[in-house]
């Protein structure tokens, strides 16, 4: 029987080794294998060149290359070159707690909400502090997430220093 999963969601920003260690940390405690989806959230002018390019390809008949190039669908992220996430592997290694990276192009809440449709056996969604701070996310939108998910949505903070 597998074990069940922990879903860490954070933005691909780097610098992000505490957050991590918290989360496997807490998939230790748990005993659940832990699944890790960076989210790169493109701008407008991305999006936008994105859609000229696969509207060229769509004008050049070659339909299957502009839906391959507009579809948001999740991969697997190339640990091996990344130090941040080799560090984490071994972290992950040494708490006996699986790991499985992912990635995806979108908003981060219908990428959460996409990834929990795909994979059910995730228990809980435990959100890094990059998708927390600085408003990346708003209350609505979080609002949306705890209403849609159906699972239990825990909040992640970086600590406050008294001045």
């Amino acid at each position: 029987m597998r074990r069940r999963k922990l879903l860490f969601a954070t933005y691909n920003t780097g610098g992000l080794e505490g957050a991590f260690s918290y989360a496997v940390d807490l998939a230790g405690t748990l005993g659940k294998d832990l699944c890790v989806l960076l989210v790169n959230e493109k701008s407008v002018s991305e999006k936008f060149d994105d859609l000229m390019a696969a509207v060229s390809f769509a004008e050049e008949s070659t339909q299957a290359a502009a839906r391959e190039m507009m579809a948001e669908e999740y991969a697997r992220a190339d640990a091996t070159k990344d130090k941040e996430l080799v560090l984490i592997m071994n972290k992950c290694r040494m708490a006996g707690v699986e790991l499985e990276v992912y990635t995806a192009h979108m908003k981060i809440v219908p990428a959460i909400n996409g990834f929990i449709k795909r994979d059910p056996g995730v228990d809980m969604v435990l959100l890094g502090p990059t998708v927390t701070d600085a408003r990346a996310v708003s209350a609505r939108e979080l609002k949306k997430l705890v209403s849609s998910v159906s699972k239990p949505v825990v909040t992640m903070a970086k600590h406050g220093f008294a001045t």
